[in-house]
């Protein structure tokens, strides 16, 4: 069985990747690229395709979410005692009666935000329990989906399921043994994308420019990401060309073309992807991503895929 993300999230990369296999550099695919960056970690869908297919040396997972960067550590070193955890959740959860389980998550939502992550991350244990709280909350929230508040506070409320999946053993064994050998660690993608050798691949997959004004959805942590980010991105993009790394990117298709002015004299390719984060669910459907890579990739399957 393939690995797959072990959370929801909104953007999350998974319904693309079978886009993404005609797009993936040909120097990644001829094991000539050894180093793999990606400083918006998010789901891991990307990272989670690629490290299964293809042979790489390190890998360096960075993300500016501190809660999501620490649940990936734990999968990491202390998989076994998080899954106890989750199970113990799981059990507690499937036991209760409807109104049962909402009382339930919204008191693992309080705890989780009185507590706070600085208090949580003193000990292995405490940093176990914490991972498991948001993956508990992940999967039983509603869309799956990670938002906080203006004091980091998370604040999406309970989900409507019949059965959620709050552990999945195997995939997760087989998540920590994907990253037992890389390096995970809390970075704004300044910072992360410092110093990287030549021979690299580079997945970018930032906070989306919103389509519209009311369709401003950025708040995974507490950062905005507004148009300046996005040109400190670019220019960090055009560095890393010329320094000879393949890079990708993915960002949305917004009416007003500015990511094909700010990646002018780069590949961008338009590819479907379902949309669906909207409150009204008759707005929910296909729209256009694009994607950015700075090397050419085979445009026979892409002519297969029609993605262009």
């Amino acid at each position: 069985m393939p690995v797959k993300p072990f959370l929801k999230w909104a953007g999350g990369k998974r319904q693309l990747l079978h886009h993404f296999a005609a797009m993936y550099p040909p120097a990644l695919k001829n094991g000539k690229i050894k180093h793999y960056y990606e400083p918006f970690l998010g789901s891991g869908a990307v990272f989670f395709d690629i490290a299964q297919r293809f042979p790489m040396e390190n890998a360096y997972l960075s993300d500016i979410n501190s809660e999501l960067v620490l649940t990936y550590q734990v999968i990491q070193s202390s998989v076994a005692a998080l899954i106890d955890a989750l199970l113990q959740h799981q059990k507690k959860y499937r036991a209760l009666d409807q109104a049962g389980r909402l009382n339930y998550f919204y008191d693992q939502r309080d705890a989780f935000n009185r507590q706070g992550l600085q208090a949580a991350v003193r000990n292995r244990h405490e940093r176990v329990i914490r991972a498991a709280q948001l993956i508990f909350l992940n999967r039983t929230c509603y869309n799956g989906l990670f938002r906080v508040n203006a004091r980091g506070a998370f604040n999406t409320p309970a989900g409507d399921y019949k059965n959620p999946s709050i552990c999945d053993p195997d995939n997760l064994l087989a998540v920590s043994k994907l990253l037992s050998n890389a390096t995970i660690k809390k970075a704004a993608f300044t910072a992360a994308l410092k110093n990287i050798p030549p021979a690299s691949f580079v997945y970018l997959d930032p906070p989306y420019r919103p389509l519209s004004k009311t369709a401003s959805f950025t708040a995974y942590n507490q950062s905005a990401f507004g148009d300046e980010q996005q040109k400190k991105l670019a220019a960090i993009y055009k560095q890393l060309s010329q320094k000879g790394a393949a890079v990708m990117l993915s960002n949305s298709d917004s009416k007003d073309r500015f990511f094909d002015r700010l990646y002018a004299g780069f590949t961008i390719t338009r590819v479907p992807a379902k949309r669906l984060i909207n409150t009204d669910a008759s707005k929910r459907g296909l729209v256009n991503e694009i994607v950015v890579t700075n090397f050419n990739f085979d445009c026979v399957k892409c002519e297969t895929l029609r993605l262009c």
